[in-house]
C-alpha cells in the first residue's frame, strides 16, 4: 500500500504483525514507532503459547552518505515525534513478506521482517536497491518483560558475550540469553536508555502508557548497491547456524503450504494466511490449540471451539483440527471444556464458561460432515456422551437441565456465556438462567450426539432422548416474543428478558432449527435492522437505554462498553449462515453475502491491522477498529462463509482480488 499521502497520525494506527506458531509475534505500527506494550520485534513464549516475554522492542536505522544523515526510525517523545523517518517511507507490501519501501535524496531501501517458523527467531534484512552505496547503522532497543507490562529504566546490566557476529545477551544474572546476529558489519557498544517513549494506544485504553529502551551499541555496515544485510534476534541457539537465505526460503516454503493451491482467489487466500497465524502449538500437551487473538489473549475454550469451524474444518485442515480437538478432550472435566487456560505456570485452567463444550458439538458434527471421519467419534464417545449427562444432571456454576428441557445456569459473580465481561467484581451480562443461544447449542448438541448414534450403530441413552424430546416440545412457545424474535435470557423466576441482542440468530444459524422456515426469516430480518452494521452485529439494540455507542476509556469503560452496543465481526459468520439458510442458498444471496462483505474486506487491506481482522468496533459510526488488532473467529467469520460456500467460485466478485488495495 502506497504510504506517501498518509500523515503520521494515520500511519501511526496501521499495524503490522508476523507470528511464529508458538504463540510468539513481531508486531508495531507501520512506522515502525511502537503504539502499544505489547508491541515488540521479539516476543518469545517460554511456555508455548503463554508466558510471553518481549525481549527486542525495535531496531533504530540510520543512513550516512557523505555528510548526509536520515534517520528512518520514528518514535513518539512527549510533545513531539523523532525521528521522522516516516518521511522516507514510499511504501508497505505485506504479501508475501512484510516489506518496507524507503526513499531519500539519493538512496533507497527495502526492509523486510519475518519470523522463523516454530522458532522464537525475528529476522530483519536490509536491501539496498538503489544506485549509491550508502552506511547502514542499525541500532536495536532492548527490553526484558512480561508482554502485559511497560518496562522502565532499571538495574539490568544487559551483560554479553560476543563470538564473531553473535552477541549473547543476558538481561540480568541467570537470565535466558538472547541472541543477536548480523551478517555484515561492525558492531560499536554506545550503552544508552531511550527514555519515556509514549505509547499512544495505551492512552485511549487507559493503560500506564510510557516505556523505556536499552540500547547496548550498534552495527554499522556499507551496503553496495544491490546487497543486503541481515540481523535476528532468537532465543533459538541453533537458528544462529542457519543461513538468512534459508531462513528466508522457509517462510515461503509455509507461505506456500498454507494458500489453497486449488484456489485463485487472493482475498480467501490472504484469509488463510491471517487464520493460520492464531494456530499454535501447545507444549503442556504437545499438540495444537488456537490463539484467540493478537496481542494479549492466549487460547480460550469458546473462541477455539468456533473459529475452528473456519480456521480449520471449512478449510480442509484435517490433522489440526483433530490435533486441537485432542488438545481440549484432555482437559475435559465435568462435563465441561476450559474457559482459558492460565498464562503462567502455577494457574489453574478455568471453566467458567456455559456454551465452550456445547460449542465442540457443532466443531465435531461440521467436522465429520466435512472428513467423514466417524472413527474419531468412536475414540471419544464416551466422553461426548458423558457431557450431555453431566449437563442433565447438573454440574459447575448450577448449569443444569430445567423441567422445560431448557439448559440453565450461573450463579452470581461469575459470567458463564460469550458475553463474559467483567471489571472489578462486577459482571456486565451476567445472563443467569436460560439464554437463547445456549438453549439452541444444546438442542444441535442433542441432535449432534443421536446423529453420533446413528452413524455408530450405538443406542442413545434415554434420558438423553427424553431431554431432546423436551425442549423441543418448549422451546418456541417459551423463547418466541408476540414480536416474532427471540427473548435472550429467561430467567429462574421465569421473567423473559426482552433485550434485542444477537445471540438469538444461532436458532437459525446452527445446523439443527427447533423454528419454522417462516419464524427464522422473521428473525433473520430483525436482527439485519437492528443490529446489522457493515462490520457486523451490534450487541443491543439502540433503542435499548442500556447501549453504549463507544468503547474507549479505562478498563471500566471499555468492559460495560463490551457486549453493550459493540459490534462484533465473528457474529457475521452466524448471521450470513442464517440468512443463507433462509434463502436457500442461491447464487443471488450468495452474490449479497459477497457485496455485505467488501467493508471488511476493505478494512483487512487498508486499515488497522494490515491483513487482519479486528475484535469489534464502536457500536455508533462503527470504522476504526478497537480491542484486539488480529482476532481469531472474526477472521474465522470470513473463511467459513468462504469455504463452506464456495464463494471463491462466485462469478460475480465485487471485488474478486486484492488490487484494489495493495500496490
Amino acid at each position: 500500500m502506497k504510504t506517501t499521502q498518509l500523515t503520521i497520525p494515520e500511519l501511526l494506527k496501521l499495524e503490522w504483525l508476523e507470528t511464529n506458531g508458538l504463540g510468539g509475534y513481531a508486531s508495531s505500527s507501520l512506522t515502525g514507532a511502537n503504539t502499544r506494550k505489547y508491541h515488540g520485534l521479539l516476543v518469545a513464549p517460554q511456555n508455548p503459547p503463554t508466558a510471553r516475554n518481549i525481549l527486542v522492542a525495535k531496531i533504530e536505522e540510520r543512513i550516512k552518505q557523505g555528510d548526509t544523515i536520515d534517520d528512518i526510525a520514528v518514535n513518539i517523545y512527549p510533545n513531539t515525534v523523532y525521528p521522522e523517518g516516516h518521511r522516507y517511507l514510499q511504501r508497505f507490501e505485506r504479501r508475501p513478506i512484510a516489506t518496507w519501501y524507503y526513499q531519500g535524496a539519493a538512496w533507497q531501501l527495502t526492509k523486510k521482517i519475518w519470523m522463523v517458523p516454530n522458532s522464537n527467531t525475528t529476522v530483519v534484512k536490509y536491501t539496498n536497491i538503489g544506485a549509491r552505496a550508502f552506511e547502514l547503522e542499525m541500532h536495536p532497543l532492548l527490553v526484558h518483560k512480561d508482554y502485559h507490562a511497560t518496562a522502565r529504566q532499571n538495574h539490568f546490566d544487559y551483560y554479553y558475550e560476543r563470538e564473531g557476529t553473535t552477541l549473547k545477551v543476558h538481561a540480568y544474572p541467570n537470565c535466558p540469553p538472547l541472541y543477536m546476529n548480523w551478517s555484515e558489519g561492525e558492531f560499536i557498544e554506545h550503552r544508552a536508555w531511550y527514555k519515556d517513549v509514549q505509547l499512544p494506544e495505551e492512552v485511549y485504553r487507559g493503560q500506564e502508557s510510557v516505556e523505556d529502551y536499552y540500547r547496548i551499541g550498534y552495527t554499522a555496515v556499507i551496503l553496495a548497491p544491490g546487497t543486503s544485510v541481515t540481523i535476528r534476534f532468537t532465543t533459538d541457539e541453533v537458528v544462529l547456524h542457519e543461513d538468512s537465505t534459508a531462513l528466508e526460503d522457509r517462510v515461503m516454503a509455509h507461505i506456500l503450504g498454507v494458500r489453497d493451491p486449488k484456489v485463485t482467489h487472493e482475498f480467501y487466500n490472504d484469509l488463510l494466511l491471517a487464520g493460520n497465524q492464531f494456530i499454535v502449538d501447545r507444549a503442556a500437551t504437545a499438540s495444537k490449540t488456537i490463539i484467540a487473538g493478537y496481542h494479549w489473549f492466549t487460547d480460550w475454550g469458546r473462541d477455539t471451539m468456533i473459529a475452528m469451524r473456519g480456521l480449520t474444518i471449512a478449510t480442509g485442515d484435517q490433522q489440526t483440527s483433530v490435533s486441537i480437538l485432542h488438545t481440549f478432550f484432555k482437559y475435559l472435566d465435568q462435563g465441561m471444556l476450559p474457559n482459558r487456560f492460565p498464562d503462567y505456570e502455577g494457574q489453574e485452567v478455568e471453566y467458567n464458561t456455559i456454551d465452550a463444550t456445547l460449542w465442540l458439538f457443532v466443531a465435531l458434527y461440521e467436522y465429520v460432515q466435512k472428513f467423514e471421519d466417524i472413527q474419531l467419534i468412536q475414540q471419544y464417545f464416551d466422553p461426548i456422551e458423558a457431557i450431555l449427562l453431566h449437563h442433565i444432571q447438573g454440574t459447575r456454576y448450577n448449569i443444569h437441565l430445567t423441567a422445560e428441557g431448557l439448559i440453565s445456569g450461573g450463579e452470581k459473580g461469575w459470567q458463564l456465556t460469550w458475553m463474559d465481561a467483567k471489571v472489578a467484581g462486577h459482571v456486565v451480562t451476567p445472563r443467569i438462567g436460560s439464554p437463547v443461544e445456549i438453549n439452541a447449542l444444546w438442542y444441535n448438541a442433542l441432535c449432534v450426539y443421536t446423529s453420533f448414534c446413528d452413524a455408530l450403530q450405538r443406542p442413545a441413552k434415554s434420558i438423553i432422548l427424553d431431554a431432546k424430546t423436551r425442549i423441543t416440545t418448549h422451546f418456541r412457545d417459551v423463547f418466541m416474543s408476540p414480536e416474532g424474535y427471540l427473548y435472550d435470557v429467561i430467567h429462574p423466576d421465569q421473567s423473559k428478558d426482552s433485550s434485542f441482542r444477537p445471540n438469538q440468530i444461532m436458532a437459525v444459524s446452527l445446523p439443527f432449527t427447533l423454528l419454522t422456515a417462516s419464524e427464522a426469516a422473521t428473525v433473520v430480518n430483525q436482527v439485519a435492522i437492528k443490529l446489522k452494521t457493515e462490520y457486523g452485529l451490534r450487541t443491543l439494540d439502540q433503542e435499548n437505554s442500556d447501549f453504549v455507542g463507544q468503547y474507549a476509556g479505562n478498563q471500566w469503560a471499555r468492559d460495560t462498553a463490551y457486549h453493550q452496543g459493540t459490534v462484533w465481526p465473528f457474529l457475521m459468520m452466524e448471521y450470513w449462515e442464517a440468512y443463507l439458510k433462509v434463502n436457500d442458498y442461491t447464487t443471488a444471496a450468495k452474490e449479497q453475502v459477497l457485496m455485505e462483505m467488501e467493508p471488511l474486506q476493505s478494512h483487512f487491506y487498508t486499515s488497522d491491522c494490515i491483513h487482519g481482522i479486528s475484535e469489534i468496533f464502536d457500536g455508533v459510526a462503527p470504522k476504526q477498529g478497537r480491542g484486539c488488532i488480529q482476532q481469531a473467529w472474526s477472521v474465522a467469520a470470513l473463511l467459513k462463509i468462504y469455504a463452506s460456500h464456495a464463494l471463491y467460485a462466485v462469478k460475480t466478485q465485487p471485488m474478486d482480488t486484492a488490487d484494489a488495495y495493495v500496490s
